[in-house]
């Protein structure tokens, strides 16, 4: 390019001018001693400065990720200086309380974070031998999840929605209610947000303060109106900030992060700006490594107390969850929540399906010794006895309901009252896990104890106390016809 040109200046060599500028990327020409992941100082004409990632290096060639945007910014005039170091984040655990955006920088009205301790946001891969396997129980408060799909420290469980559904309700209700049993162990959370709208925002931000749990919280927002390249950031500074915590403070993390969706979606917006061979739905092909590079920094390490429990909500286009996204997220986690919109149809809150969901470490921790010896046994029961009602309800629509055998009618009251009681709760109901299993028996004593074929002699007898109008009433009915 004739107008390209560098100049050398006390702080390093400064280049002026690009190659060109297509969509969040810059082509830099002529470029020495550049490495990928690098951090970019961009100056505009009116010497506003902005910040970029080396994303790919040839010979003689940089394409630079500009954080802020490239609008505004011209091929003649712009000038760029290579740092010479990826991005880092300074952490502290005194950033507990504090909102940032999605690179990290406050938006809550306080000083920026002081720390000489600054990590590189793309982590280290963990060791395999160095890990731990996850065990111990954290409770959500939600009945849905610690009683049939329990969240277990050091899991990955993602959330699958979709659009209308109320996820970041659900998302909210957990960082307030979530908490380990040991009264005595330190528990934060860390919120990574990306695309989300300025007032989805103020509802998380106020939802936090209001409840008092913000103290122990740690939010990276990235707004809907951010360039959208710094929502591939925001997670990345989200975790980076939960290695902290967990591996040098000690302490126990939940991260959450909503939407994966949004994240995605700028993956495969730079991709295409860069011309990438697209994948499947246009996405790029690498995408299943990128989100398994996020979802494996999650976990329990020997040699230290703390852990990085993960929970990702992403929404699914359609309701598809054969989606690339969820697709491959269900690949690299252990397991899934998944909404149901039909539930949510019909006012049940949270609308959390119960045979789709799924949790396959809850069995490491739950029961004797973490949360209740009946736990794994009357989940098994409860999720065979809902798969019973799914296949009588599809009975009943052909054949209608009144011509139901009396068993099956009692399956279809065990169904309502399972949606109904079990699964509903309040927006600001936290059950404990007793509450919740001792819930559980009570829908179960619907049913006749025959048909409770997955507990014990001895869980049954301890706890199973049948209801006169779930199981007596049919057998008088059963005698009124032999008369």
């Amino acid at each position: 390019m004739e107008d390209f040109r560098f100049e050398i200046e006390d702080h390093g060599l400064q280049y002026v001018g690009s190659e060109r500028i297509d969509g969040p990327l810059v082509i830099v020409e002529r470029i020495r001693d550049v490495g990928c992941d690098e951090i970019v100082e961009i100056m505009d004409a009116d010497g506003q400065l902005r910040f970029g990632r080396v994303l790919d290096v040839s010979d003689q060639q940089a394409v630079v990720q500009v954080l802020e945007g490239t609008t505004g910014l011209s091929n003649r005039t712009l000038k760029t200086r290579f740092l010479g170091e990826s991005f880092r984040l300074p952490v502290s655990r005194h950033m507990l309380g504090r909102v940032f955006d999605g690179l990290g920088r406050p938006v809550d009205g306080g000083p920026p974070p002081l720390s000489s301790d600054r990590r590189d946001i793309n982590g280290m891969p963990i060791n395999p031998d160095a890990r731990r396997y996850p065990r111990e129980f954290i409770q959500t408060g939600i009945s849905a999840i610690d009683g049939m799909n329990a969240l277990v420290r050091g899991q990955k469980l993602p959330v699958f929605s979709g659009n209308g559904l109320p996820h970041d309700r659900v998302s909210a209700q957990i960082v307030r209610q979530a908490r380990l049993l040991e009264e005595n162990a330190d528990f934060s959370i860390v919120f990574g947000a990306m695309g989300v709208k300025h007032d989805v925002a103020q509802y998380f931000i106020r939802n936090f303060e209001e409840s008092g749990v913000l103290a122990r919280v740690v939010m990276f927002l990235s707004l809907a109106d951010a360039p959208s390249v710094e929502r591939l950031f925001t997670p990345r500074c989200a975790l980076t900030m939960a290695e902290h915590l967990a591996f040098d403070c000690g302490r126990h993390v939940l991260v959450l992060l909503t939407d994966m969706t949004n994240y995605c979606e700028s993956l495969r917006e730079i991709g295409t700006a860069r011309g990438e061979i697209p994948g499947r739905k246009g996405y790029p092909g690498y995408l299943y490594s990128d989100l398994a590079s996020l979802y494996e920094r999650a976990g329990r390490i020997e040699d230290s107390n703390g852990s990085i429990t993960q929970m990702a909500i992403l929404t699914m286009p359609s309701d598809d969850i054969s989606h690339p996204v969820p697709d491959l997220t269900g690949y690299i986690t252990e397991g899934q929540i998944v909404l149901d919109r039909d539930l949510f149809q019909r006012s049940v809150y949270p609308p959390i399906a119960g045979l789709p969901s799924l949790s396959r470490l809850m069995k490491d921790g739950v029961g004797k010794g973490y949360t209740r010896e009946d736990h794994p046994a009357l989940a098994s029961q409860l999720f065979a006895c809902y798969a019973r009602v799914k296949r009588v309800r599809g009975l009943a629509d052909v054949v209608g309901e009144e011509e139901l055998g009396e068993i099956d009618k009692l399956y279809m009251k065990f169904g309502e009252a399972f949606e109904q009681r079990f699964l509903n709760q309040g927006e600001y109901e936290n059950r404990s896990i007793d509450t919740t299993l001792d819930l559980g028996w009570e829908i179960l004593s619907l049913l006749p104890r025959s048909e409770l074929q997955r507990l014990s002699a001895a869980l049954l007898e301890a706890h199973y106390r049948p209801v006169a109008d779930g199981v007596a009433e049919p057998k008088r009915k059963e005698e009124e016809k032999e008369v």
